[in-house]
């Protein structure tokens, strides 16, 4: 029964996205990639939260929050300042150049060997780490919730193979053969769906923890379990405070202002007030973020007492403990959705990389967008089928959501830093853009695989020779022997803007740069947009200062 109410929620959602979309021109690369341009706020909202919750995030935060509390809420309430900034200072001038690339903007600001450059660090990130990860932590949510290696009579690293090579065919279809505009209307649907079901598992939780009284298990569960209950990470949790100050916010600005996967769905927006709607609405809904990719994590700890196996089955543990059975045909279905979502969205940004950034300035500077189109969907096929290959080998990772923040820092710091002084400068030239890039992604290599390993292997060996035996002393002499990879990003981040401003002042562009309004789009800001930003901001604020 259960197995039958996800199959047929699934179908209905593609049935719906394939009505919604049979008659949109999507013959073009404008409307493939971006649906037309013709996205409104609401649609923006639901598809940007839908990408961004997926299961990397629920289980991966998840299983964060069962082992260290509420402190890892950071990468969901700060999100809402960094699409805050995003609507107000990113998106106007993105549109103003009529850009459908991030990488495109680069290409004018500096030259289109930089663009490439950019393109390709995408690229490579999405194949090597949030491909892999998005169909990993799927697999591991499906596989747990149905229970597929009984079901099936396999091994659960047979089922996680399984469920991997089954979302990414699917997913593969309908990014690939569908456009953005397909997976936005199903983004839009699937987001419904999953708030409505993400609220339910932890009130279901709070119940069982409260025998039926929602009050009664949340006195119960912030009596026996306080030091999950601190917005303010310590030193040696997965995010100490002072981090935020560091490298959190430059990732947040990284991941919403400037991430193909993201930003392409306001890219897509009909007009500015809409992009700015869409960015503010789902910023807002961003503050409550946490009751679904965090509350939970503390209800399977205090459920399980802590006693799991991996702290990232916490989450479809947790589904398959406390939810009605009626209702987890529907909960995977919405879940599956949201895989789908994420998993769609950076395909088709990967489609569109290769296809404008790529295919069209390097191989065939001649093709029609019929065939840039073409030969991007196959660009597409070959991603996803070396992504599903992966995917089964991050098991061996260790902590999945900090495996994937740590390692996106090689290509989103450096990408990161020439996006904003390609804005905010207009004399740095772009042999600086150049150098930044690899420097950025030389040293942080450098730094996280070499350096670190070495230092905190020698401080572990030397507090062990001294006698040092306890586990959290010695998790103390751990994250006290090399900086935490936040304040790494934050210092290659001020270095590479460093380089980059000497060289320009070394060596200018001959010309300013100056961004040309190119009139595909109507720039007119929403006139709430800086109020609403401020009011945001305070909530955020407010959140930390309760849970303080």
């Amino acid at each position: 029964m259960q197995f039958l109410t996800f199959i047929g929620f699934t179908a209905l959602v593609a049935i719906i996205s394939y009505y919604k979309t049979r008659n949109t021109e999507e013959s073009s690369s404008d409307g493939y990639f971006l649906g037309g341009r013709s996205l409104t706020a609401g649609v923006i909202a639901g598809s940007l939260l839908l990408t961004n919750l997926s299961t990397e995030q629920v289980v991966g935060l998840n299983g964060a929050a069962y082992q260290s509390g509420l402190s890892v809420m950071v990468w969901e309430t700060l999100a809402a300042i960094a699409m805050v900034v995003t609507a107000m200072f990113l998106l106007p001038r993105y549109l103003k150049g009529g850009l459908t690339t991030v990488p495109g903007f680069l290409a004018k600001r500096f030259d289109v060997t930089t663009k490439t450059l950019t393109s390709v660090l995408f690229l490579s990130g999405y194949v090597v780490v949030l491909l892999p990860v998005i169909l990993y932590s799927g697999s591991l949510a499906i596989s747990g919730m149905f229970d597929i290696p009984e079901l099936l009579g396999v091994t659960h690293t047979q089922s996680i193979w399984i469920c991997v090579w089954g979302i990414g065919i699917i997913g593969s279809i309908y990014a690939v053969f569908g456009g953005l505009k397909a997976v936005a209307v199903s983004d839009s649907i699937n987001a419904v769906g999953l708030l409505i079901g993400g609220i339910l598992i932890p009130i279901f939780g709070l119940m069982m923890i409260g025998d039926g009284s929602i009050m009664d298990g949340i006195s119960t569960l912030t009596t026996e379990n306080p030091d999950k209950f601190k917005s303010m990470g310590g030193p040696t949790d997965p995010v100490p405070f002072y981090t935020i100050f560091t490298g959190m916010m430059l990732v947040q600005l990284f991941y919403w202002g400037t991430n193909q996967q993201i930003i392409q769905r306001a890219l897509g927006a009909k007009d500015l007030k809409e992009g700015q709607k869409g960015l503010l609405l789902a910023s807002f809904i961003k503050i409550l973020g946490p009751i679904i990719v965090v509350l939970p994590g503390i209800i399977a700890y205090h459920i399980f007492q802590g006693n799991l196996e991996s702290a990232d089955s916490a989450y479809p543990m947790l589904v398959k403990k406390v939810l009605p059975t009626a209702w987890v045909g529907f909960f995977a279905a919405v879940l599956f959705g949201a895989i789908l979502s994420s998993f769609n969205s950076v395909l088709n940004s990967s489609v569109t990389l290769f296809g404008m950034d790529v295919y069209k300035q390097h191989i065939n500077k001649d093709a029609d967008e019929k065939t840039i189109v073409k030969y991007g969907k196959t660009f597409g096929v070959i991603l996803a089928i070396a992504s599903m290959f992966i995917a089964p080998l991050i098991a061996n990772a260790g902590s999945l959501f900090a495996y994937l923040q740590e390692i996106n820092g090689i290509y989103s710091i450096p990408i990161f830093s020439i996006i904003i002084v390609g804005y905010l400068t207009k004399h740095v030239p772009a042999i600086a853009a150049k150098i930044g890039l690899v420097s950025g992604c030389l040293l942080y290599i450098v730094s996280q695989f070499f350096m670190q390993p070495y230092f905190v292997t020698k401080a572990l060996e030397s507090a062990k020779a001294s006698g040092v035996t306890d586990e959290a002393a010695l998790a103390l002499v751990e994250v006290q022997a090399y900086p935490h990879f936040l304040d790494i990003m934050a210092i290659l981040f001020v270095l590479n803007v460093a380089i980059m401003l000497i060289i320009g002042k070394l060596k200018p562009r001959k010309e300013p740069f100056v961004q040309e309004y190119t009139e595909q789009v109507d720039i007119t800001p929403w006139k709430y947009t800086k109020h609403v930003g401020v009011v945001i901001c305070l909530l955020v604020l407010g959140v930390y200062i309760y849970f303080a």
